[in-house]
């Protein structure tokens, strides 16, 4: 690699954090903490990444919060529980360098910054039921809640979610009934939340590691977009960054750690690198568009992709994001209710749609016999029942929903006329379905039985089952769904190894140059995804980055994989 080296450096530090979510402030923090000097700089005006749009949940194996309540793991089983689901596509090692070390970095974060977190009750593994290595609860934790006046004169440029309801814990949520059961919560305590700006979820997560970060002498640039890594012979050295229009060096002697999330708002990207074709995005904001992969492949960095979904959403009219683009909102909470269901064009289900990665995958099928998606355009079909009880986005049960949301008719026969799908093919698939329901069994996709799909989006209120009601009481509505990105979590990243260094394409690490979260590829989990996972990672990535360019790298991995070779 030539040099590319500038005639003067306007700041030299150890350790460069380039992304403001838990993956860069989880590595600026440890850096700090192990005796090196750190910076921070995001291209966005605000500060918590798309950790800030997120539900705030951490899976972590064999945590002391699950510990404390009596709950038994280890992260042995999860690692047979991530290796069984990760269907070929991960890496062992990798697999268990992330299961090893999630709990000893949460550990780490809650006793040098104040982190708090808490095991969220009653929440299963995704595959609980269909893994013996999956647990009922307390792998996924939950910040406690965070006040916004700790951040001080950061309060307004530390980012909050339009999508998530940040005024209460998941814990709350779920006794409340959860969100199918939004007319009926008790809101003053979140109402107290929101005008004390006490914050919960995604928005407290990344608020603890901002708190982190403005408690230590590191130095933080916002609307700083880096346009290079700099290099030195083979090592990472720096990164030239622009700001106001001029261009400014900063010398990383140490290291520079990469953690600019994905590529959701590049649809280039998301076509020829994930597998969605003209997605939107739940990303509300314009910079997580794959500049990971312009920083790092001019220095021979590897890329490797997972198999992953596209997700189903839509807009409300009127909603947008800071950015004027369109506010989209994800189907997964409502398309699992009882008296709703999602088919085709041939009016047929195709997956289980309380499990979001089983209708997910499905989306994108290929019929190769007629190069088709047979399973896209898809629809959410709901009858007046569901619009009696359960919200559609920020359309509350007894509303009108507008024409550009979904088509409203008082028959099937008349919804299949006026959206395209075929008559006959709906009306037998909800004569079929509503049998189901009123046994509270789905042979045909097995809706019945993931207890997270009922946990996550079911109406606990709702029998025989939480998740499966006929469909019986006109009018009946066909919402069609648009695809939408996976999240930031992405398909494709840059290969790193066990201490979070870039791998180039003849499989050795490339020096001072780290990679953390959804801009590393998910060798870590192969073809699973859970909630919680990609925050945990990036928390991971983060602390084991810093560690190495300070000089001590953890051993865990080794000690685990002499345990393993020995077991």
């Amino acid at each position: 690699m030539a040099s590319s080296l500038p005639a003067q450096w306007d700041a030299e530090v150890d350790f460069v954090s380039v992304g403001s979510g838990i993956g860069g402030l989880s590595g600026a923090i440890a850096a700090h903490e192990h005796g090196l000097s750190a910076m921070v700089l995001e291209r966005a005006d605000q500060l918590g990444g798309v950790t800030a749009l997120s539900m705030g949940e951490v899976w972590v194996p064999g945590n002391a919060h699950a510990r404390a309540l009596g709950i038994e793991d280890s992260a042995a089983s999860a690692f047979r529980y991530v290796r069984q689901l990760s269907m070929g596509y991960g890496e062992d090692a990798l697999i268990l360098n992330q299961v090893v070390h999630a709990a000893p970095a949460l550990a780490w974060f809650e006793d040098r910054i104040g982190l708090k977190m808490e095991v969220i009750r009653g929440c299963p593994d995704y595959y609980r039921g269909h893994s013996n290595d999956a647990v009922s609860e307390g792998r996924l934790l939950e910040p406690a809640p965070f006040r916004g006046e700790a951040l001080g004169e950061w309060q307004e440029r530390t980012r909050v979610s339009p999508q998530v309801p940040y005024g209460l814990t998941h814990d709350e949520i779920y006794a409340m009934g959860g969100t199918c059961n939004v007319m009926h919560w008790d809101y003053t305590e979140m109402a107290r939340r929101l005008a004390e700006d006490e914050r919960c979820l995604g928005p407290a997560l990344a608020a603890y590691f901002v708190k982190g970060v403005l408690d230590r002498p590191i130095p933080v640039e916002t609307g700083a977009e880096v346009r290079e890594v700099l290099i030195d012979g083979e090592r990472a050295v720096g990164v030239r960054y622009v700001k106001d229009s001029r261009d400014h060096f900063v010398k990383a002697r140490r290291g520079v750690l990469v953690a600019v999330s994905s590529y959701d708002r590049n649809p280039e990207l998301t076509r020829t690198l994930g597998p969605q074709l003209d997605p939107g995005s739940m990303v509300t904001f314009g910079t997580v568009d794959g500049a990971h992969f312009r920083l790092v492949g001019a220095l021979g960095a590897r890329i490797a992709r997972m198999p992953d979904v596209t997700m189903l959403g839509y807009n409300i009219p009127g909603e947008e994001t800071q950015d004027g683009t369109p506010l989209w909102r994800g189907g997964m909470t409502f398309i699992g209710l009882p008296h709703t269901i999602v088919v085709n064009r041939a009016g047929k289900r195709f997956a289980n749609e309380g499990f979001y990665r089983s209708i997910y995958y499905a989306v994108d099928a290929i019929d190769g016999g007629t190069q088709t998606h047979p399973n896209f355009p898809a629809w959410a079909i709901l009858d007046s029942q569901a619009r009696g009880k359960y919200p559609l986005g920020s359309i509350m049960p007894g509303d009108e929903v507008p024409e550009e949301v979904a088509v409203k008719a008082d028959s099937l026969a008349e919804l299949a006329a006026l959206t395209g799908i075929d008559r006959d093919g709906l009306e037998e698939t909800v004569v079929r379905f509503n049998r189901f329901a009123e046994a509270g069994v789905d042979p045909d996709f097995n809706r019945h039985a993931y207890p997270w799909g009922a946990w996550l989006c079911g109406d606990a209120n709702h029998k025989p089952h939480p998740q499966l009601g006929p469909l019986l009481k006109p009018p009946f509505y066909a919402l069609r769904f648009k695809r939408l990105t996976g999240s930031a979590i992405a398909s494709t990243g840059i290969v790193t190894d066990r201490h979070a260094r870039a791998v180039n394409w003849d499989g050795e690490p490339i020096a001072g140059l780290y990679l953390a979260g959804n801009s590393v590829s998910r060798l870590d989990n192969g073809a699973v995804m859970q909630s919680g996972m990609s925050n945990a990672r990036g928390m991971t990535h983060g602390w084991l980055a810093a560690k190495h360019a300070a000089g001590q790298p953890s051993d865990l991995l080794d000690r685990a994989l002499k345990e393993h070779a020995g077991g």
